[in-house]
């Protein structure tokens, strides 16, 4: 890694991007030129640096020149508190100084650190580093602790350079380094005190967290792009916190800071311009912040502020059923939408359109929430439509279904067209531009408003896609930088050598600092209380520490609407619990995993019961099936090995199913395939892991299909034989939603599941264009065999999509359509009949719920749950449900039919579910139970559900 030697030039009047490099002259921060009076140890003789990380080490080669000079480059020790700084080498009677330079002149050369305004010598310390650190930083237990002198003015220090190195006794320099600051940052910089923009009736006051900026000054302009400053306003400094107070008329006008700060990036002081964090509007892209009170009666809808009273009713979390949906896919395709609103917030309040009455038929079948991909300002897309490519549709679609010249055109635009899911975060706090008519002035935050109070007022509660584990850039020039240029170093989290973890994809952050996670906690606030969103569905949220999700968890369920306009109580939050990267298995604190966060009701994605329906899992062979996909019953020709492995992995598979359709729980006990009774918890997955891992119901997210990887017709296209008919593939379709719609647990669905939906076989369509992302709403297409799908991340799986594409037999017609959509909306209907599919705790579960085809004698491919209601004035169990008594349910994955009989159904009163006997699936309603031997007959591939109603 090498650095851009750059020299001081004159700063700009009027910045145009605030990106763009603008090196800082030197600042002076010591009024004396004078060195300290102690000095450096002889550096006569070669350098040399440490290799080994324990205490009481010799150095063992001569370490390059070269090697030290570039030693700065790195951040290998921990300024961890005030008084203390952690680094992995000693040297046994060694000596330890810490440099420090305002204007960032620090170089390491033969004759040790040059260029350093302050010296100061280090202690070491005795023993391990204190466990309140430790506790915050796991990762570095076998540092050694190094003292600070006690009178030391670190705020003042923490401004400049700063490099850390280690002697030997005889003088020679081992080794240095830079250092990491967020430990001392958050000891004497935590602050809870207002940040951004606060407007009152007098005036309008700017606030900045930034305690490492020599430097702050507010550019502020009228206008949304181009032009000059009409006023750049210097900040004051009090603890950390840059402050600047104006009149009341800068609001609807625009600013951006200029940060001056020392950048461990660069080496150097730069000059950053930067948005301001706590952004609550912005001009196009994201150049400058927008100073708009979101509190202005202009911009609230008509009856914004009765919203809370009239927000779709939920008694428990247990009663939720999300939905999946992206912005721009719901009308980009919509031709009963204007073609100005297609892809946007306000296609969401047109209730006649194809897209707004399907929703309202989910809603009405019992669909609570809709679960929107991220929207907030997100880069990919530019945010002005006139910038946008587009491809000729019409020549995509006379081209052959298995062609890939689709995908050429396709990805040929695709960093410069309208469309990309949205992972890609700039700024937490403002809606996206690119979904509003105009992306300068208020218009997003207005819409977005209108597009909440419509879905609500259609008996749909509305879920933001939160991505707060990663940041799309950083650096000081990058212009989607904007926390890294703010305090460089803090808001991400870095490795053992000082560079930034990027597990998560790019630039993970780092919520176990303070002020990262204050700034998460601030933003759900302002979603929850100023946007009115009901819940949050956090992206990678194993990489966010469990403190950072009870702490967001206790302030949205402290809002009231009384005080805040929002009934705090009623939004929910779940995430994608995965344990991996450099937080796994706790490394830097105890992250919000699947396993960690049994207890606090926050959901989590539930992979386990997704893997044992569709087979493998997202990772594995493409072929390899699952219960749903015809694991063992009817083999696609790939090799899962021998018969008998195969039946072992459909029982081991229909074992994990059942864990999952109990809500996924730790401590539920039912009798497993080999006959023995096992808590959900002893149930374990290929590597070992436990399947059950909640504590309640609510925890677990039970779900077969969303935005990421392929959809569920996709899936099953894939992996089911190519002989079988379009038909048996929309069975296999629906049964694995029956399973998810019919579990304990909160269900969840992609947008689609409904509609047999297809991406053309791409697995990851992330940046894929409206084109392979289509939804129909008219239920004419389902939008399979519209070619390959992109070379990026499909090529490798080209040779198995091609001859499906080309096959006509594998698309299903409308009447396919029709009926899935029927289907699935019967479903919904079912789980709303009666509380006993959505009990409310594990003790509920545990007392209710039973599986009835277990043990080594069970058919294979047959899942049989029973679900017993109390009645009224016996003794036992309460009754919950006042229409029916007992329900069995049975999901016959075969290609056959099946008959299952059971002691325990003998002399039930059973009859078929009434919404299937209504059903338009012919199939289903030769269904069929005789109460003297308890004998249920299902056929193929068909979810059947029976009830008892009460006599009274």
């Amino acid at each position: 890694m090498s650095l851009l030697h750059r020299y001081p030039v004159p700063i700009p009047l009027s910045p145009t991007r605030h990106h763009k490099r603008l090196p800082c002259q030197r600042l002076h921060l010591f009024t004396t030129k004078s060195r300290p009076s102690f000095a450096l140890p002889s550096l006569s003789t070669p350098l040399f640096r440490h290799p080994f990380r324990c205490s009481s080490m010799s150095v063992q080669e001569d370490t390059p020149t070269s090697q030290l000079q570039d030693s700065l480059l790195q951040s290998r020790a921990y300024w961890v508190n005030k008084s203390l700084i952690a680094w992995n080498v000693d040297i046994e009677d060694g000596s330890y100084f810490l440099y420090a330079s305002k204007c960032a002149s620090l170089a390491v050369t033969v004759d040790g650190i040059q260029g350093y305004d302050v010296k100061i010598k280090l202690k070491r310390a005795g023993g391990p580093l204190p466990a309140n650190v430790l506790e915050k930083f796991p990762h570095i237990q076998d540092y050694g602790a190094f003292e600070l002198p006690s009178a030391l003015d670190a705020k003042t220090l923490l401004k400049c350079q700063l490099a850390i190195a280690i002697f030997r006794p005889d003088g020679r320099c081992c080794d240095a380094t830079g250092l990491q600051l967020p430990g001392v940052l958050d000891e004497l910089f935590a602050y809870a005190g207002p940040l951004g923009a606060v407007f009152s009736e007098e005036a309008i006051s700017l606030y900045l967290w930034a305690p490492t900026a020599q430097i702050v000054r507010a550019f502020l302009y009228r206008e949304p792009l181009g032009g000059d400053p009409f006023e750049i306003v210097p900040l004051e400094e009090v603890e950390g916190v840059w402050t600047a107070k104006g009149p009341k008329d800068w609001e609807g006008c625009y600013y951006v800071y200029e940060v001056c700060v020392y950048h461990w990036t660069t080496l150097q002081v730069e000059k950053c311009y930067a948005n301001d964090p706590y952004s609550r509007g912005l001009s196009s892209d994201g150049w400058r912040t927008l100073l708009v009170n979101l509190n202005s009666e202009a911009l609230k809808p008509e009856e914004w502020d009765k919203l809370a009273d009239e927000k779709p009713h939920i008694k428990s979390f247990a009663d939720i059923s999300i939905y999946e949906l992206h912005i721009r896919d719901f009308s980009a395709n919509d031709g009963t939408v204007p073609p100005d609103v297609r892809g946007g917030y306000e296609a969401f309040t047109l209730q006649e359109s194809a897209g707004v009455q399907h929703l309202k038929k989910l809603s009405d079948a019992g669909i609570t929430h809709v679960h929107l991909l991220p929207t907030y300002q997100f880069a990919g897309v530019d945010d002005e439509k006139e910038k946008w490519k587009f491809v000729d549709v019409k020549k995509l679609e006379i081209l052959p279904p298995d062609s890939d010249e689709q995908q050429f055109q396709i990805t040929a635009i695709q960093n410069e067209d309208g469309y990309n899911w949205g992972y890609n975060p700039v700024l937490w706090g403002v809606p996206k531009g690119s979904y509003a008519s105009n992306p300068n002035g208020p218009s997003r935050t207005l819409q977005f408003r209108k597009m909440v109070q419509a879905l609500n007022k259609i008996g749909l509660r509305v879920v933001m896609d939160v991505v707060y584990n990663h940041l799309h850039a950083s650096g000081p020039f990058d212009e989607n930088s904007v926390l890294d240029k703010i305090v460089p170093g803090y808001y991400l989290r870095r490795n053992a050598d000082g560079f930034i973890e990027h597990s998560t994809c790019i630039n993970n952050t780092a919520s176990e600092h303070f002020m990262v996670e204050r700034l998460i906690v601030d933003d759900l606030l302002c979603w929850a209380v100023d946007y009115k969103v009901d819940g949050f569905r956090f992206d990678l949220m194993g990489h966010i520490m469990k403190r950072t999700m009870l702490k967001a968890k206790a302030a949205l369920h402290g809002l009231s609407k009384e005080r805040d306009g929002v009934d705090g109580s009623c939004v929910y939050i779940y995430g994608e619990g995965w344990d991996f990267g450099e937080v796994a298995k706790n490394g830097r604190g105890i992250n919000a995993c699947q396993f960690n966060l049994c207890g606090t009701g926050i959901g989590s994605f539930n992979d386990r019961v997704r893997d044992a329906i569709l087979g493998g899992s997202p990772f594995g062979h493409p072929l390899q099936q699952g219960f749903a996909t015809g694991l063992y019953l009817q083999g696609n020709g790939h090799d899962h090995g021998t018969q008998a492995k195969e039946k072992l992995m459909l029982a081991l598979s229909k074992d994990h199913i059942q864990v999952g359709m109990a809500a996924n729980l730790r401590d539920y006990v039912f009798t497993n395939h080999e006959g023995n009774e096992v808590k959900g918890s002893e149930v374990l997955t290929y590597d070992g892991s436990p399947v059950g891992y909640a504590l309640c119901p609510t925890e677990t997210v039970n779900y077969v299909s969303a935005h990421d990887n392929e959809t569920l017709f996709d899936i099953v296209s894939l992996k089911t034989p190519m002989s079988i008919s379009v038909d048996e593939r929309c069975r296999m379709n629906h049964l694995a939603t029956s399973t998810i719609a019919l579990s304990q647990g909160v269900p969840f669905f992609h947008c689609g599941d409904e509609l047999l939906r297809s991406k053309s076989l791409d697995r990851d369509s992330y940046n894929s264009g409206d084109w392979f992302n289509r939804l129909d709403f008219t239920y004419n297409d389902n939008n399979w065999g519209v070619g390959l799908p992109p070379k990026e991340k499909n090529e490798k799986n080209w040779p198995l999509i091609k001859p499906r594409l080309a096959d006509p037999s594998f698309k299903p017609q409308r009447s396919n359509i029709l009926a899935a959509v029927d289907n699935f909306l019967n479903l919904l209907r079912i789980r709303y009949s009666s509380p006993l599919f959505r009990l409310k705790t594990a003790n509920a579960i545990q007392e209710r719920v039973r599986f009835l085809n277990t043990g080594p004698s069970q058919i294979p491919g047959v899942i049989a749950m029973s679900m017993e209601d109390g009645h009224e004035g016996v003794p036992g169990l309460t009754q919950l449900d006042p229409i029916y008594s007992y329900i069995a349910l049975v999901i016959n994955s075969c290609p056959s039919e099946v008959s299952f009989a059971s002691p325990a159904l003998r002399a039930k009163a059973l009859q078929l579910h009434p919404v299937q006997v209504m059903s338009t699936d012919e199939v289903v309603k030769t269904s069929s139970f005789e109460a003297s031997s308890g004998c249920l007959t299902i056929p193929a591939r068909t979810t059947s559900v029976f009830v008892e109603p009460r006599n009274d």
